[in-house]
């Protein structure tokens, strides 16, 4: 049965694509290779502390308190209980990378905020 021009251009994409499919991985795999060997090198040169669990040794905590106050919830419709949860993650990590971490406290969590942060973060439930 005849093929339109379309279709066999299309083919012949296809065919090329599967010829090439092992080039290509090879080059991702050389790529991640480099990158890996880049790391390394820069970690050996750069001895200051950059691992997360050294840089949290060298934190000196704040005598400051944070204190997000989630009693008006029910105010609030589900957009805006999304957009708090996400403000209050990011308020979170940011304070664990500080050098200065603040003493972050959540007060009246219940309701709306938290189901949802039950839904969509269950690993809030270990933050300290």
């Amino acid at each position: 049965q005849p093929m339109s021009k379309r279709q066999r251009k299309k083919l012949l994409k296809q065919k090329q694509w599967e010829e090439q499919k092992d080039l290509r991985r090879q080059k991702r795999k050389e790529k991640r290779q480099k990158r890996k060997l880049e790391r390394q090198s820069k970690s050996d040169s750069n001895n200051e502390a950059t691992d997360r669990k050294r840089m949290r040794r060298e934190v000196v905590p704040s005598t400051l308190r944070l204190i997000v106050d989630c009693s008006f919830d029910d105010l609030m419709v589900l957009k805006d209980v999304k957009k708090l949860h996400k403000q209050i993650q990011r308020c979170y990590a940011e304070n664990r990378k500080a050098f200065h971490p603040v003493q972050f406290y959540l007060t009246s969590h219940g309701g709306q905020l938290k189901s949802n942060m039950n839904e969509n973060d269950k690993g809030w439930v270990n933050w300290k």
